[in-house]
Protein backbone atom coordinates (compact mmCIF):
# COMPACT_ATOMS: atom_id res chain seq x y z
CA UNK A 1 0.00 0.00 0.00
CA UNK A 2 3.11 2.21 1.22
CA UNK A 3 4.72 1.80 -2.55
CA UNK A 4 1.45 2.01 -4.22
CA UNK A 5 1.29 6.08 -2.93
CA UNK A 6 4.67 6.57 -3.19
CA UNK A 7 4.24 6.13 -6.71
CA UNK A 8 0.61 8.12 -7.09
CA UNK A 9 3.02 11.09 -5.57
CA UNK A 10 5.85 10.37 -8.04
CA UNK A 11 3.71 10.64 -10.56
CA UNK A 12 1.60 13.88 -9.85
CA UNK A 13 5.27 15.20 -9.02
CA UNK A 14 6.58 14.20 -12.43
CA UNK A 15 3.51 15.93 -14.01
CA UNK A 16 3.43 19.13 -12.03
CA UNK A 17 7.41 19.50 -13.40
CA UNK A 18 6.00 18.57 -17.02
CA UNK A 19 3.37 21.14 -16.62
CA UNK A 20 5.66 24.27 -14.94
CA UNK A 21 8.10 23.18 -17.96
CA UNK A 22 5.08 23.76 -20.75
CA UNK A 23 3.66 27.26 -18.72
CA UNK A 24 7.04 28.57 -18.39
CA UNK A 25 7.69 28.41 -22.34
CA UNK A 26 4.17 29.64 -23.32
CA UNK A 27 5.12 32.23 -21.43
CA UNK A 28 8.87 32.77 -22.32
CA UNK A 29 7.54 32.67 -26.26
CA UNK A 30 4.54 35.12 -25.14
CA UNK A 31 6.03 37.69 -23.57
CA UNK A 32 9.71 37.44 -22.94
CA UNK A 33 12.35 35.39 -21.16
CA UNK A 34 13.24 38.67 -19.03
CA UNK A 35 9.82 39.94 -18.26
CA UNK A 36 8.57 36.47 -17.37
CA UNK A 37 8.61 35.75 -13.48
CA UNK A 38 8.11 32.59 -11.81
CA UNK A 39 5.30 33.77 -9.94
CA UNK A 40 3.23 34.43 -13.54
CA UNK A 41 4.22 30.87 -13.95
CA UNK A 42 2.49 29.57 -11.00
CA UNK A 43 -0.06 31.77 -11.44
CA UNK A 44 -1.07 31.03 -14.63
CA UNK A 45 -0.34 26.95 -13.86
CA UNK A 46 -3.15 27.47 -11.08
CA UNK A 47 -0.67 26.71 -8.00
CA UNK A 48 1.61 28.44 -5.04
CA UNK A 49 5.30 30.12 -5.98
CA UNK A 50 6.58 27.66 -3.45
CA UNK A 51 4.75 24.32 -5.88
CA UNK A 52 6.79 25.55 -8.61
CA UNK A 53 10.32 26.55 -6.47
CA UNK A 54 9.64 23.25 -5.08
CA UNK A 55 10.59 22.23 -8.30
CA UNK A 56 12.66 24.75 -9.90
CA UNK A 57 14.22 27.51 -7.98
CA UNK A 58 15.28 29.84 -11.25
CA UNK A 59 14.10 29.89 -14.72
CA UNK A 60 17.21 29.07 -15.91
CA UNK A 61 16.29 25.72 -14.14
CA UNK A 62 13.33 25.20 -16.45
CA UNK A 63 15.04 26.07 -19.69
CA UNK A 64 17.79 24.41 -18.90
CA UNK A 65 16.20 20.86 -18.04
CA UNK A 66 14.27 21.35 -21.47
CA UNK A 67 17.87 21.20 -23.01
CA UNK A 68 19.40 18.88 -21.28
CA UNK A 69 16.32 16.21 -22.22
CA UNK A 70 16.88 17.14 -25.95
CA UNK A 71 20.89 16.73 -25.12
CA UNK A 72 19.96 12.96 -23.99
CA UNK A 73 18.22 12.79 -27.95
CA UNK A 74 20.97 14.59 -29.75
CA UNK A 75 23.87 12.52 -28.27
CA UNK A 76 22.11 9.14 -28.68
CA UNK A 77 21.85 10.24 -32.89
CA UNK A 78 25.69 12.05 -33.13
CA UNK A 79 26.77 8.59 -31.15
CA UNK A 80 25.05 6.41 -34.07
CA UNK A 81 26.18 8.11 -36.43
CA UNK A 82 29.85 8.17 -35.96
CA UNK A 83 29.73 4.69 -36.18
CA UNK A 84 28.59 4.71 -39.85
CA UNK A 85 30.57 5.32 -42.60
CA UNK A 86 30.20 8.44 -44.30
CA UNK A 87 27.89 8.40 -47.32
CA UNK A 88 24.11 9.58 -48.53
CA UNK A 89 22.81 6.61 -46.67
CA UNK A 90 24.36 7.63 -43.52
CA UNK A 91 23.22 11.39 -43.90
CA UNK A 92 19.54 10.12 -44.82
CA UNK A 93 19.24 8.06 -41.99
CA UNK A 94 20.80 10.86 -40.10
CA UNK A 95 17.77 12.98 -41.38
CA UNK A 96 15.02 10.36 -40.74
CA UNK A 97 16.36 10.19 -36.87
CA UNK A 98 16.57 13.44 -35.91
CA UNK A 99 12.96 13.58 -37.50
CA UNK A 100 11.72 10.91 -35.43
CA UNK A 101 13.20 12.39 -32.40
CA UNK A 102 12.00 15.98 -32.41
CA UNK A 103 8.67 14.42 -33.77
CA UNK A 104 8.08 11.84 -31.04
CA UNK A 105 10.30 12.92 -28.00
CA UNK A 106 7.89 15.98 -27.20
CA UNK A 107 9.76 18.65 -28.18
CA UNK A 108 7.84 21.84 -26.64
CA UNK A 109 6.79 23.63 -29.84
CA UNK A 110 7.30 26.90 -28.03
CA UNK A 111 10.93 26.31 -27.37
CA UNK A 112 11.79 27.38 -31.11
CA UNK A 113 10.13 30.88 -30.67
CA UNK A 114 11.89 31.12 -27.85
CA UNK A 115 15.18 30.16 -29.02
CA UNK A 116 14.41 33.13 -32.16
CA UNK A 117 13.33 35.38 -29.39
CA UNK A 118 15.69 35.21 -26.53
CA UNK A 119 19.15 34.80 -27.86
CA UNK A 120 20.74 36.94 -24.77
CA UNK A 121 19.22 34.88 -22.42
CA UNK A 122 20.25 31.28 -24.05
CA UNK A 123 23.36 32.43 -24.82
CA UNK A 124 24.65 32.31 -20.89
CA UNK A 125 22.75 29.20 -20.57
CA UNK A 126 25.91 26.44 -20.63
CA UNK A 127 23.32 23.44 -22.59
CA UNK A 128 22.15 26.21 -24.56
CA UNK A 129 26.03 26.45 -25.64
CA UNK A 130 25.85 22.00 -25.58
CA UNK A 131 22.94 22.20 -27.79
CA UNK A 132 24.36 24.51 -30.52
CA UNK A 133 27.51 21.87 -30.39
CA UNK A 134 25.62 19.06 -31.03
CA UNK A 135 23.85 20.76 -33.53
CA UNK A 136 27.30 21.50 -35.12
CA UNK A 137 28.42 17.89 -34.88
CA UNK A 138 24.88 16.46 -36.78
CA UNK A 139 25.26 18.82 -39.61
CA UNK A 140 29.38 17.64 -40.19
CA UNK A 141 27.88 13.86 -39.97
CA UNK A 142 25.46 15.14 -42.73
CA UNK A 143 28.56 16.42 -44.78
CA UNK A 144 31.25 14.40 -46.87
CA UNK A 145 34.41 14.88 -45.79
CA UNK A 146 36.50 18.20 -46.07
CA UNK A 147 33.06 19.19 -47.44
CA UNK A 148 33.05 22.61 -48.67
CA UNK A 149 30.93 25.81 -47.03
CA UNK A 150 28.06 25.56 -49.20
CA UNK A 151 27.76 21.53 -48.53
CA UNK A 152 27.61 22.52 -45.49
CA UNK A 153 25.21 25.31 -45.57
CA UNK A 154 22.94 22.85 -46.98
CA UNK A 155 22.97 20.65 -44.35
CA UNK A 156 22.65 22.99 -42.08
CA UNK A 157 19.35 24.10 -43.82
CA UNK A 158 17.99 20.52 -43.87
CA UNK A 159 17.52 20.54 -39.95
CA UNK A 160 16.29 23.58 -39.70
CA UNK A 161 13.88 22.34 -42.42
CA UNK A 162 12.84 19.44 -40.38
CA UNK A 163 12.75 22.23 -37.89
CA UNK A 164 10.21 24.18 -38.74
CA UNK A 165 8.10 21.65 -40.29
CA UNK A 166 7.97 19.72 -36.70
CA UNK A 167 6.40 22.48 -35.21
CA UNK A 168 4.84 25.01 -37.91
CA UNK A 169 1.34 24.82 -37.97
CA UNK A 170 -0.79 28.20 -38.70
CA UNK A 171 2.69 28.76 -41.23
CA UNK A 172 1.92 26.24 -43.22
CA UNK A 173 -1.07 24.43 -44.91
CA UNK A 174 -2.00 20.35 -43.86
CA UNK A 175 -2.06 18.21 -41.73
CA UNK A 176 0.73 17.89 -38.54
CA UNK A 177 2.18 14.46 -40.68
CA UNK A 178 1.46 16.23 -43.76
CA UNK A 179 4.09 18.71 -42.67
CA UNK A 180 6.34 16.45 -41.02
CA UNK A 181 6.66 14.76 -44.43
CA UNK A 182 7.31 17.39 -46.67
CA UNK A 183 9.94 18.56 -44.24
CA UNK A 184 11.92 15.46 -44.81
CA UNK A 185 11.36 15.56 -48.18
CA UNK A 186 12.82 19.33 -48.29
CA UNK A 187 15.83 18.38 -46.08
CA UNK A 188 16.69 14.84 -47.84
CA UNK A 189 16.58 17.08 -51.30
CA UNK A 190 19.15 19.36 -49.47
CA UNK A 191 21.57 16.35 -48.54
CA UNK A 192 21.23 14.97 -51.65
CA UNK A 193 22.33 18.89 -53.00
CA UNK A 194 24.79 18.72 -51.02
CA UNK A 195 27.02 15.35 -51.86
CA UNK A 196 26.11 16.90 -55.45
CA UNK A 197 28.24 20.30 -54.38
CA UNK A 198 30.60 17.65 -53.07
CA UNK A 199 31.07 15.46 -56.18
CA UNK A 200 31.55 18.34 -58.36
CA UNK A 201 34.62 19.91 -55.80
CA UNK A 202 35.96 16.53 -56.03
CA UNK A 203 35.94 16.73 -59.55
CA UNK A 204 37.66 20.22 -60.13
Amino acid sequence: MTNTGRSVTDERRTDTRQQIRIVAMELFAEQGYDKTSLREIAERLGVTKAAVYYHFRTKEEIVGSLFDDQLAGMDEIVAWGRTQPPGPQRSRDLVERYAAHLAGSGVNPHMVRFLQENQTAVKSLTSAAQMRARFVELTELLAEPDASVTALLKTRLALVAVHFGTFAKDDLPGTQEERRAAARQVALELIGAAAAEDGMNSQT
